[in-house]
């Protein structure tokens, strides 16, 4: 939620930056005096008010004097009609306020590229490991016998999208066997490294309320694009960054605990209303995946600082994993509808021939906090909004997809990252395994 203190301030200014932002001419003005007419309407009933007082100490005065006080009880009575009338007027405008205000996106922060879309994004830098060993990779050209993910995991036996469309519908899957134990190796790996970078680990609820939903800015806006539970004001989470952020919703955190740093993998549930057609096939675009999310809780001077150290902890997995990839920050047009400023860390898909997004790190600055009231007391002891933050470490399934394409090998078998060995008793390699 912006601050409409700082819209009314900056109405030139901020009309052109929710203009880079997507937000059609005239919305803001609009949004702007209907506000004016809302705080016009409180000084007039609080004027009221202290007439209504008036008159009631008039007919107090009139009782205790024996007096006739039908004039003053007949004034105090229209009064209190016009009072009704007004507070109801206010109630309707203050909704209307509010609710068109929760539809304003986030302002984007000085430094990040304007333009409409996905082509004004701009590459930050971008990674390879030296040593390769000749699988395929961003830098070399590709082998012919090189096979998309999907392929890769049906052969090996590891991953059934076939039966996960029967029992669930188009998007769905079982990983079967290795497959299993790979995701898990790839999930316990990424949480063992945010832990060591010093992230609280939680296991989080999967089914949050719709004030949870309103508070990191899925709601009212992306409604549409949740799954929810039918006849209750519950939804399943599109991503563990609703519930680790509502965590200390309306609560005031110690200054001294900032940054506070949270992790969790859970399930993600998206219905992906706005991609059809797109990625119909494999893990890329599926209705259920798993993701570990990184949150953090930060001092507004800090958050920019925070956002830096996230990119580089997404970034670390996949150095580990030997995974090519390069990071971009997303243009005004292109970042979320929370964000102030987003790096987008995009790992290559050898198949595809080219990167795709494996994590989305974004500073939202006082635009969540805003919205479920958290706040911590700055060093002149003055309540403020701390700033939150938001990354995929990563994506799970993507990375995944990515293990198999850039870690295939021409007799179709694929060869384990070295760090997720131990998670899987020292394979080296998956091979084809019969299932029943």
């Amino acid at each position: 939620m912006l601050d409409l203190k700082y819209l009314r301030k900056n109405k030139e200014e901020a009309a052109k930056k929710l203009a880079d932002r997507g937000v059609e001419p005239g919305t803001l003005e609009a949004l702007l005096a209907k506000d004016e007419n809302r705080r016009a309407l409180i000084a007039k009933v609080e004027e009221m008010k202290a007439k209504r007082n008036e008159a009631s100490d008039k007919i107090a005065f009139a009782k205790r004097q024996k007096e006739d006080a039908s004039d003053a009880i007949a004034e105090m009575q229209a009064v209190a009609k016009e009072i009704k009338e007004i507070d109801q007027t206010l109630a309707d405008l203050d909704a209307e306020v509010k609710e068109e205000a929760a539809h304003l996106p986030n302002i984007a922060e000085a430094d990040v590229p304007v333009g409409p879309d996905e082509d004004s994004n701009v590459e930050v830098r971008k990674w390879a490991p030296k040593d390769y060993d000749g699988r395929p990779h961003a830098l070399e050209e590709t082998p012919k016998w090189l096979k998309p993910h999907y392929e890769i995991g049906e052969d090996l036996g590891i991953l059934d999208f076939e039966r996960g469309a029967k029992v669930s519908g188009a998007r769905f899957l079982y990983y079967v066997g290795d497959g299993a134990r790979l995701e898990r190796a790839v999930y316990n790996f990424m949480l063992d490294e945010h832990r060591k970078e010093g992230y609280t680990e939680m296991i989080t609820p999967i089914v949050v309320n719709d004030s949870a939903m309103y508070g990191t800015g899925q709601y009212p806006k992306f409604k549409d694009d949740a799954y929810r539970v039918q006849d209750l004001d519950q939804t399943y989470i599109p991503t563990a960054e609703v519930p680790l952020t509502n965590y200390y919703s309306g609560e005031t955190l110690p200054a001294e605990d900032l940054p506070i740093s949270f992790t969790a993998l859970s399930p993600s549930f998206r219905k992906e209303a706005g991609a059809a057609g797109r990625d119909t096939r494999g893990l890329i675009r599926l209705h259920q995946f798993n993701k570990v999310e990184m949150v953090k809780f930060a001092k507004p001077e800090d958050s920019d600082n925070q956002l830096e150290i996230m990119t580089k902890n997404a970034e670390n997995i996949l150095q580990k994993l030997g995974l090519p990839y390069h990071v971009i920050t997303l243009s005004t047009g292109d970042m979320g509808f929370s964000a102030a400023k987003t790096h987008d860390v995009e790992v290559w898909i050898p198949a595809q021939n080219m990167y795709r997004e494996i994590s989305s790190v974004s500073n939202t600055r006082d635009f969540q906090a805003r919205r479920m009231h958290i706040t911590y007391r700055n060093e002149d002891g003055k309540l403020e909004l701390v700033h939150t933050l938001n990354g995929s470490g990563l994506a799970v399934g993507r990375t995944v997809a990515a293990i198999l394409e850039n870690y295939q090998n021409e007799d179709g078998s694929v060869t384990v990252p070295e760090v997720l060995r131990p998670y899987l008793g020292g394979q080296e390699k998956l091979n084809k395994t019969p299932h029943h």
